[in-house]
């Protein structure tokens, strides 16, 4: 699967990337080393999550993560 992320706001990154992960929000959080509450704040913009957090969790479910310069 592939999504074109500037079409996205980054709470529906995170998410859409948890649910790729066909993990439920608590499953998640405890695979990434956070809290539920945490992982539902993600998912609903209240709290930001950095690059390096994503860069892990890429990693961490084999994901890829492309940055394409446009013409």
């Amino acid at each position: 699967m592939k999504i074109i992320a500037n079409n996205y706001e980054a709470k529906d990154i995170f998410r859409i990337i948890r649910e790729w992960t066909e993990t439920t929000q608590k499953d998640f959080a405890k695979t990434i080393n956070r809290s539920t509450r945490t992982v539902q704040d993600y998912e609903a913009g209240i709290t930001k999550y950095s690059m390096n957090m994503l860069l892990d969790i890429a990693q961490k479910y084999n994901l890829k993560i492309t940055i394409e310069k446009v013409e």
